[in-house]
């Protein structure tokens, strides 16, 4: 996967103390200072959130997270509750989210799961098991079924080459094994598409998916539109774009959250909090280039209140 520049940097100056002091000050009393809250919370790596999470329970002997639920609510209450949570335990907890009640939200499982490095596939297992005493492999299984469940299982095992090589000869092979077991056969197997797509490093798909053009005369994502339906061709076509460039991929998701009528908050927050110490300054470019707004006038355009005020705090 490229490599995207962060928007939230570690604060050179941090004082977990005197964060700590200061937002106690901003519960206390009448009325919250949402400003200091959101100044301080937004302006620290996750690193530093947890160790003022720490240090509060340490002082006051109250979990910051309870005193802040009490004193924010809505939409900045999310952001505010996500940025306090480790990333493991973020994508633990939307993932379950995604699975919980009646239906399941495969957009949710499909953009965690195709975007995540095996560290952070292996760190989010763990906590999942740990926060919700379950087993995710087994909630996946129990949510889904066939070649999409074959190919999220896949996901998790975390097994993805991430070298940066590229094996040209062996580039040519998968394109025309792909080529073979998509468009060129009757009926697709895909558990050709699931091998490749979910095991070989990112820039040796793209040369892959470069050699199936050449040799099938069509692209790579055509050529899933073609053959595949569902879930299963929202995750070969979120991995063929990631492939291709991950932080436009985040940014057409961005884009669609905040497009017609209502906004899908969830959406925003989940891409905003998890991408801010990875690739959002990327992110922020490539929204740039793609749609000729700035990401920071689209979410002005789209949000209002404290809401806001945060998102825009993050994205910097």
């Amino acid at each position: 996967m490229s490599a995207g520049q962060a928007t939230v940097q570690r604060y050179p100056d941090f004082d977990v103390m005197a964060d700590v002091k200061a937002i106690r000050k901003a519960c206390k009393g009448l009325g919250t200072d949402e400003d200091t809250i959101i100044e301080i919370l937004t302006n620290r790596s996750a690193g530093q959130r947890q160790e003022i999470k720490q240090k509060y329970f340490d002082k006051y002997d109250d979990e910051l997270e309870d005193v802040l639920k009490s004193e924010l609510a809505g939409s900045l209450e999310k952001v505010i509750l996500a940025l306090l949570a480790t990333k493991p335990v973020f994508d633990a907890t939307e993932l379950r989210k995604a699975m919980k009640g009646a239906g399941t939200d495969e957009d949710i499982i499909v953009e965690i799961l195709c975007t995540r490095t095996n560290q952070e596939i292996e760190e989010l297992k763990e906590a999942y098991n740990e926060v919700f005493e379950r087993d995710i492999l087994s909630d996946i299984k129990g949510e889904t079924s066939g070649e999409v469940e074959n190919l999220l299982l896949s996901l998790l095992e975390a097994q993805r080459d991430e070298s940066l090589e590229i094996d040209e000869a062996q580039a040519e092979q998968d394109a025309q094994q792909l080529l073979e077991a998509g468009e060129a056969l009757w009926g697709t197997d895909e558990s050709v598409f699931t091998s490749i797509m979910t095991k070989k490093n990112f820039r040796q798909l793209k040369a892959t998916f470069k050699f199936y053009e050449q040799i099938s005369g069509s692209d790579m994502k055509t050529a899933i539109k073609n053959e595949t339906s569902g879930t299963l061709k929202l995750a070969y076509l979120t991995l063929v774009e990631c492939a291709k460039n991950r932080e436009l991929y985040f940014a057409k998701r961005l884009h669609k959250a905040m497009k017609g009528v209502g906004t899908d908050e969830d959406t925003l927050i989940r891409i905003i909090v998890s991408r801010a110490e990875v690739d959002l300054e990327t992110i922020k470019e490539r929204y740039e280039e793609k749609y000729d707004v700035t990401l920071k006038d689209a979410l002005s355009g789209e949000c209002s209140g404290d809401f806001k005020k945060v998102l825009l705090s993050v994205v910097h």
